[in-house]
């Protein structure tokens, strides 16, 4: 007997409810895989212009409820910089450990607004260690470690309840660097969740 009100209830709840039922998103320990692209220190989406600069990335998210995670990742970033008729590039390579809290969220658990804070630690390369240039000037700038932090806003939209679509903004602050510690970040992409 008690199945069969069980199974009354959720169907009486399931006319009674005029918008229907809410997946369940962002439960304490949901994980998830997300990748991110986009341009740095500007909108130049122009891979042949000379101050071309992009990032790309990946991450690891856990959820802890409430819309709130912990997001560990790596991520590769390249600026170019003009120099005569050629273009030197600046590359760092960093791992991120971060804590995003959520800001603002909509009732349907569509739409997640996040801001996070993060540790970055990583390497630093300029011209990927090929210090003469063509014309006989040497580099002078040395590879480096670096370290530091960024501060991210990041929208999430459910496309399904295991597809998202993230965009974001970010500053990082990277010490140890000798050619730009701050790099304003401009990103889209995906995250999977993958329980």
């Amino acid at each position: 007997m008690d199945r069969i009100s069980s199974i009354l209830l959720t169907a009486v709840l399931c006319f009674a409810l005029p918008d229907g039922a809410c997946a369940q998103r962002y439960l304490p320990g949901q994980q998830g895989l997300q990748f991110t692209a986009g341009t740095v220190n500007g909108v130049n989406t122009n891979p042949k212009s000379s101050d071309f600069a992009f990032h790309a990335g990946m991450a690891f998210s856990t959820c802890t409820g409430n819309g709130n995670r912990w997001v560990l990742g790596g991520e590769y970033l390249e600026k170019r910089h003009p120099y005569g008729d050629m273009e030197i590039p600046q590359s760092q390579f960093t791992a991120e450990g971060g804590y995003y809290l959520n800001v603002l969220s909509d009732g349907s658990k569509t739409f997640f607004l996040s801001a996070g804070a993060s540790v970055l630690a990583g390497y630093e390369t300029v011209r990927h260690n090929d210090k003469p240039l063509p014309d006989g000037a040497t580099i002078l700038n040395r590879d480096a470690l670096l370290y530091g932090g960024a501060l991210t806003l990041e929208t999430e939209i459910f496309l399904t309840d295991w597809l998202v679509l993230l965009a974001n903004v970010r500053e990082r602050l990277l010490a140890g660097s000798s050619v730009g510690k701050f790099n304003t970040q401009l990103g889209l992409g995906i995250k999977i969740l993958i329980n």
